[in-house]
C-alpha cells in the first residue's frame, strides 16, 4: 500500500526562495577583491539571482549547460550557485591551485559554456586561453569601474545583470537534474569529476542543518573559510540560507591577521576550514592576546587537525568540530559534535573523542572491509577499507565509465580509499591512505602522478613519492630517488622539469637521493619502510 502524500521534486532555487522569506533581515558579508565591505539581504540575492538567471539564458545557457566558475568566497559567487542551477544548469566550481595541465584537462572535459573568474584570476585564464574551447565566454566578476586590463576578450559581470527584470519563472525541473559539478583529484591520474543532482544537494543541505545545527543558530554569523570552489564549501551555501544565519564571505584574505580582523568587525559565531588556515588564526590570536568578539565555534575537516590544535580552541572556550567527507560524498560523511555526558568529561578526555573523524551523518552508511571485501566488525580494532553509500553519495564520476567501475562495489558502495576503523559507538578514524595519496594543506597531490612526472627525467632510474608529516601543512611530499648513472639533478632542477604538470605547491619540498628503493615480498616499492626510515625528518623549510 502506498500512502497519499504529495511528491514535489527538490530544487536548490527553493533553498534561497524559503531564506528570502522566513530570514529576510539576514544574508552576505562578503570581503570584495575590489577592496571593501560587500553587504546584501536573502531578498536582495534572490533579485540578483533572477537578474542573473535573465542574463545567463541571454547568453543561450539552457538546461544541462556547464557553467564554470574560477573565484573566491563572495555574493557573485554565491549568486552563480543559484542562478546556474536554478534555470537547470551545472554549476562547474574549479580549483583555482590546480596545476595548468589539471584545469585545461578540467574544463575540456566538462566542456564548460561560460566561465565566471574573479578579477584575481583573469591572469591564469590568460595564459591558458588558446588550450580552452575557442567559444568559452569569459565573464569577470566585477563592475565596470574594475574591469582589469586584460588581451582576452572578457564581459562584465554587473554589465550582464544590469537591466534585467529581478524576477525569475523557475522551471519545475526533476529533482535527479545534474546541479553542480566538482572534480576531484584524489586519486591518480586525470581529475574525475562528481556530479550533483538537486535531490543530492538539497538533502546534504539539510543533514549540514540538522547534524551540524549547533553551529548555524539563527541569526548568527558564519564564516565560509573553506573554498566554495571547494566541494560547495561544505553545503554551507546552503544550509546556511535554510538556518537563517549571516554567511560573511572572506574574498581572499585568508591569512591570520586578515581572518581575526573581518571576525572581529562583523562578530564571526562560527568558522569553517582546513587546519592550516586555523594555525595562522591561532598566531594571530596568540599575538592579539584574545579571541575575535564574539567567536565560539570552529568546524575543522579537509585533513586531520593535530591534537594539540583541537586542545588550543577548547581551551580557549572555542568548540571544536572535526569533521570528515569526500568530494564524491558532497562531502560531508562525518560530524563531530559530541554529546552531553562527553562535554561534561575533563579536556584532555574529551578530545580524546575530537581526535577521531567523528561519528556518520544522518542519511551516510559506512561499512569497512578487508582485501577480500569482507566485512569487518565496528569494534575499534579491525581497520579495512571504508565504504559508503546514501542519497549524496556519487553513483559513478562524470564521464569516466573506467572509474566509475573502480569505485563503486558490487552493492553499489563507494571505495573511499581510506583505510579505517569504526567503533562501537559509531567512533571513525581513519588510519591510512590506501593508494599513498598525500594530503597537503587539506589538498590531494597524487604521489603517483609525481612519481611518473619524475621518472620522465634520464636521470633517474626509480623514485617513490611520500607525504612525510609537516607542522604546518599536515603532510608534504618528498621524492626518494635512484640515480640511472653518475648525474644527479638538483631539487630545483627536479622541479623545473616536473611544473608543466604539477602547481607550484604540488611539487616535492626535498629530493633524497639512495642506492636502492626498499622493496615488498611482490617486488613493490614499501612506502611503509620509506615512512619509517623517514619518521624523524626534518622539511627543509622547518630545519
Amino acid at each position: 500500500m502506498q500512502g497519499l502524500m504529495m511528491n514535489r521534486p527538490l530544487s536548490i532555487i527553493d533553498i534561497l526562495t524559503y531564506a528570502a522569506e522566513a530570514h529576510a533581515d539576514a544574508g552576505i558579508v562578503s570581503a570584495r577583491t575590489e577592496g571593501d565591505i560587500h553587504r546584501q539581504s536573502y531578498v536582495e540575492t534572490l533579485a540578483r539571482v533572477g537578474q542573473l538567471a535573465h542574463a545567463l539564458r541571454a547568453l543561450g545557457i539552457g538546461e544541462g549547460d556547464r557553467v564554470a566558475t574560477l573565484a573566491w568566497n563572495g555574493y557573485r559567487h554565491f549568486e552563480l550557485y543559484y542562478a546556474v542551477s536554478g534555470i537547470g544548469a551545472v554549476c562547474h566550481t574549479i580549483n583555482p591551485r590546480l596545476s595548468a595541465e589539471q584545469m585545461i584537462y578540467i574544463v575540456n572535459h566538462a566542456e564548460d559554456r561560460v566561465i565566471f573568474v574573479d578579477t584575481t584570476f583573469v591572469p591564469i585564464l590568460a595564459g591558458l586561453r588558446d588550450h580552452l574551447p575557442p567559444d568559452l565566454r569569459i565573464v569577470v566578476m566585477t563592475d565596470h569601474d574594475h574591469m582589469p586590463d586584460t588581451p582576452i576578450e572578457v564581459l562584465c559581470y554587473e554589465g550582464l545583470i544590469d537591466g534585467q527584470p529581478d524576477t525569475y519563472d523557475w522551471p519545475e525541473l526533476d529533482e535527479d537534474t545534474a546541479a553542480g559539478l566538482c572534480y576531484s583529484s584524489g586519486t591518480t591520474g586525470n581529475p574525475k569529476g562528481a556530479l550533483y543532482t538537486h535531490r543530492s544537494t538539497v538533502l546534504h543541505g539539510l543533514t549540514v542543518s540538522l547534524v551540524m545545527g549547533p553551529a548555524l543558530p539563527q541569526g548568527t554569523n558564519v564564516l565560509p573559510v573553506v573554498p566554495l570552489f571547494h566541494v560547495n564549501a561544505w553545503g554551507l551555501p546552503y544550509a546556511g540560507p535554510m538556518m537563517g544565519v549571516n554567511l560573511v564571505m572572506p574574498g581572499p584574505g585568508l591569512d591570520g591577521p586578515s581572518l581575526f580582523k573581518l571576525m572581529e568587525s562583523e562578530g564571526v559565531y562560527s568558522a569553517w576550514g582546513v587546519p592550516t588556515v586555523w594555525m595562522g588564526l591561532l598566531a594571530e590570536i596568540r599575538a592579539q592576546g584574545r579571541l575575535p568578539e564574539g567567536f565560539g565555534d570552529v568546524v575543522i575537516g579537509g585533513s586531520a587537525p593535530p591534537r594539540a590544535m583541537i586542545e588550543a580552541f577548547e581551551k580557549l572556550g572555542v568548540k571544536v568540530n572535526h569533521a570528515w567527507g569526500m568530494t564524491e560524498m558532497s562531502p560531508i560523511g562525518t560530524h563531530g559534535i559530541i554529546p552531553p555526558k562527553i562535554r561534561d568529561l575533563p579536556l584532555e578526555k574529551r578530545v580524546d573523542y575530537q581526535v577521531p573523524q567523528g561519528r556518520r551523518v544522518f542519511g551516510v552508511e559506512m561499512k569497512i572491509v578487508d582485501e577480500a571485501g569482507h566485512r569487518l566488525p565496528h569494534d575499534g580494532k579491525a581497520a579495512g577499507e571504508l565504504f559508503v553509500r546514501g542519497n549524496s553519495v556519487i553513483c559513478g564520476y562524470y564521464n569516466n565509465p573506467e572509474a566509475s567501475a573502480a569505485a563503486i562495489d558490487a552493492d553499489g558502495w563507494f571505495g573511499t580509499g581510506d583505510v579505517a576503523s569504526i567503533d562501537p559507538a559509531g567512533y571513525l578514524t581513519i588510519q591510512d591512505r590506501a593508494k599513498d595519496l598525500i594530503k597537503s594543506g587539506g589538498e590531494w597531490i597524487s604521489s603517483i602522478d609525481l612519481e611518473n612526472a619524475a621518472m620522465s627525467h634520464p636521470a633517474i632510474a626509480n623514485c617513490a613519492a611520500i607525504g612525510v608529516a609537516h607542522p604546518k601543512w599536515d603532510e608534504r611530499p618528498v621524492l626518494i630517488a635512484v640515480a640511472a648513472g653518475e648525474e644527479r639533478p638538483t631539487l630545483d632542477e627536479m622541479h623545473a622539469h616536473m611544473a608543466a604538470h604539477f602547481a607550484k605547491w604540488q611539487l616535492p619540498d626535498d629530493l633524497i637521493w639512495v642506492e636502492a628503493l626498499p622493496l615488498t615480498a611482490t617486488g613493490k616499492v614499501s612506502k611503509m619502510t620509506l615512512r619509517h626510515d623517514l619518521a624523524d625528518y626534518t622539511h627543509p623549510d622547518v630545519s
